[in-house]
């Protein structure tokens, strides 16, 4: 994601990304934590990454907010934050899918390990948010899942 960026971009992401040593000093620097068991928290980071956007930097959020569990991982349905985020700044979302890295890392190292390689990953084309109102927030959602999951899931009817 990072060579992915042309400009200044800002993480959000778990606040347990705070606790890894390596993770942590990076995270807490330049990045937005969320402990997604608070609604303070969500609406802290929410109100911090509007103001980044605001600032012409881009962000980056994963909108699933979790990892699947199950092996090989299954696509988790969106949350909406993100996506009223875009509407409300006017920023074209570009949907990136990133079809190998739990191939490659499947936790956090520590049970499994990790392999070295590459990941592939596809660069969607932006969608634009421009002229969307807060109520098509949901169908913005479903058209990002979907441009993810049929990439990730290429034979699924």
């Amino acid at each position: 994601m990072i060579l992915l960026a042309k400009k200044n971009f800002v993480f959000m992401g778990k606040e347990e990304l705070l606790r890894n040593f390596i993770t942590g000093i990076y995270f807490r620097t330049i990045d937005i934590p969320l402990n997604r068991e608070s609604k303070m928290s969500a609406f802290r980071a929410f109100k911090k990454a509007d103001e980044i956007l605001k600032q012409g930097k881009n962000l980056v959020i994963f909108p699933e907010g979790m990892i699947s569990e199950t092996f090989p991982p299954v696509l988790q349905p969106f949350k909406n934050g993100p996506f009223k985020l875009a509407i409300e700044n006017g920023v074209p979302i570009l949907p990136v899918t990133i079809l190998n890295n739990w191939d490659l890392m499947w936790d956090d190292g520590k049970r499994y390990g990790s392999t070295p390689g590459f990941c592939d990953i596809c660069v969607h084309s932006p969608i634009e948010t421009k002229g969307l109102s807060a109520s098509d927030a949901e169908v913005l959602k479903e058209q990002v899942f979907n441009k993810i999951h049929d990439t990730l899931n290429p034979m699924a009817e």
